[in-house]
């Protein structure tokens, strides 16, 4: 039988800590490069179709997200589709939008779990938006959060990230000027991109010792931090290492600056695994950039469905897809 999730029943069944424990089992198994192939994207006259797929490496599910828009008309579907490896029964369904924002984060706290420095630490977000906020939620599911200085252009976006948080009772302001916001940090989030497409976050701003997440530039037109914050960094830590070398803005503007990176540049499973360390050195300053994939987004949609299963949420379907002989 099929369990169909949608948004409300996702976000029911979501939890911060589980699916970051669930994408750090995801991250430390042995991957096949084939299992997770690029994402493909059919265009046409404002119009894509993204599909991302993938095989766990556990032996559990394999499926992929596919995203549906209209630039002209500013609107997007997201499913996820869940079938069993040995079976290859469709397990589950579910509507994507939630999963999507929150595998990012969820990915990103790991990261910063494994690449900021130990102990408490103090957040510096550039970006009010939900991403932003995610962010939040979830850095303070793996770490003590000491501080969080908030950076938006817009007051009032400012104090609605504020409020929004609230509950997590943390020490938060917001800061009038992006520089404010990443002073003293030990960890930044770039969770926005100008609407000129000019980097958010400059390499001038930036401490020894800092940890840089940048998830924002996932598009070769798009930017978000500057090329000295890539020349600065002792070491850039990838989610996906073709896509984000070859298909971000930032990294483009990078390469085409003359900016040397390889050596410099790890995979998140490499780290996560132990294979290579994720610090050097603590005035190192280390960027994760971050574009997104199926493994992040099989993994939490996984979870997703095991803990709606516990809780009884969602709908099973009536009728299903049968596999059949071949």
């Amino acid at each position: 039988m099929t369990l169909f999730l949608t948004d409300a029943d996702v976000r029911a069944a979501f939890d911060w800590a589980t699916s970051i424990a669930a994408l750090r089992a995801a991250y430390a198994a042995p991957m096949d490069e084939a299992g997770f192939p690029p994402r493909v994207m059919a265009r046409s006259d404002g119009l894509w179709l993204r599909t991302l797929s993938g095989v766990m490496g556990d032996g559990s599910l394999m499926g992929g997200k596919t995203i549906a828009a209209s630039v002209r008309h500013r609107r997007a579907s997201y499913l996820i589709q869940l079938f069993d490896q040995e079976t290859v029964e469709l397990v589950a369904l579910l509507d994507g939008n939630a999963i999507t924002g929150f595998r990012t984060a969820s990915t990103s706290a790991l990261a910063a779990d494994v690449l900021a420095p130990a102990g408490p630490l103090n957040v510096g977000v550039i970006g009010s938006g939900f991403e932003a906020r995610h962010h939040v939620r979830a850095l303070a599911a793996v770490r003590e959060l000491s501080s969080v200085t908030v950076f938006s252009p817009n007051p009032n976006s400012r104090t609605r990230f504020l409020e929004h948080l609230a509950d997590l009772g943390l020490s938060m302001r917001a800061a009038d000027s992006a520089p404010a916001a990443v002073a003293g940090a030990d960890l930044v989030v770039c969770a926005a991109r100008s609407s000129d497409e000019r980097p958010t976050l400059r390499a001038e701003w930036l401490e020894a010792g800092m940890t840089v997440v940048s998830i924002g530039s996932t598009l070769p037109e798009q930017r978000e931090v500057d090329t000295e914050v890539i020349a600065r960094a002792g070491l850039i830590v990838a989610d996906q290492m073709d896509e984000v070398v070859n298909d971000t803005g930032d990294m483009i503007a990078a390469k085409q600056t003359g900016i040397v990176f390889a050596d410099r540049l790890r995979s998140l499973g490499d780290v996560v695994s132990g294979r290579v360390p994720g610090r050097r050195s603590a005035e190192d300053i280390v960027v994760y950039k971050s574009v997104g994939g199926a493994v992040q987004d099989l993994a939490v949609a996984a979870m997703c469905v095991r803990r709606a299963v516990e809780l009884s949420i969602g709908t099973v379907l009536p009728v299903g897809i049968n596999p059949v002989a071949k």
